[in-house]
């Protein structure tokens, strides 16, 4: 994105990237520049306005808990603001996407330090952030370290001690149960955000 006076702009090379990673035209895309300009006028959506924004659409008591991790996914580039492109690649993914392209978005969400894998450690401070919206849906459902260790082992295929995006891809997709679980619940998160 770029800047003319001041405001955001969209320009050619942002338009045809947007309509090559997210399956709308040129006039869609730009439909959406104009409304996401029109709620965020310096074309970054930051840390408070999404923590807002999951505030309204989850229980409070797990918004902030979730909330660091979703943003994760939507701030690709890693600066600490959601920006139009960024936005609307998620937004594209999630609604028209692949299961596999969903997968390796969630992905990111599991991954917390972004090194390419999912480590115990990693898996085990998701558990713990998501367990309440867990068993919210099932009261009786098993304590959080089962329930990490159990999603690690389903996952980690080669047993090497961390997961890959396509081991964790092949888990969710596959007859892994708590896998599934915790994959459709992250998806659920940005089903209702969107």
């Amino acid at each position: 994105m770029g800047s003319k006076n001041g405001k955001p702009v969209l320009r050619g090379e942002d338009i045809a990237a947007i309509v090559r990673t997210s399956g709308m035209d040129e006039k869609q895309v730009r439909d959406n520049f104009d409304a996401f300009i029109a709620e965020y006028p310096n074309g970054q959506m930051k840390p408070k306005v999404f923590r807002d924004m999951m505030t309204k659409v989850m229980p409070k008591k797990d918004a902030s808990k979730m909330e660091k991790h979703v943003f994760r996914v939507y701030d690709a580039n890693d600066d600490g603001l959601v920006g139009f492109a960024e936005f609307m690649v998620i937004y594209y993914v999630m609604s028209e996407g692949t299961p596999e392209d969903v997968l390796t978005k969630i992905f990111r969400v599991f991954d917390v330090n972004s090194d390419g894998c999912i480590s115990m450690k990693e898996m085990a401070r998701l558990i713990k952030d998501m367990y309440g919206l867990l068993k919210t849906e099932d009261p009786k459902i098993a304590a959080k370290d089962m329930i990490a260790k159990s999603a690690f082992a389903e996952m980690d295929q080669n047993m090497d001690g961390k997961v890959t995006t396509d081991e964790f891809i092949s888990a969710c997709m596959g007859q892994a149960e708590i896998s599934q679980l915790l994959a459709l619940k992250v998806i659920e998160i940005f089903v209702e955000d969107i």
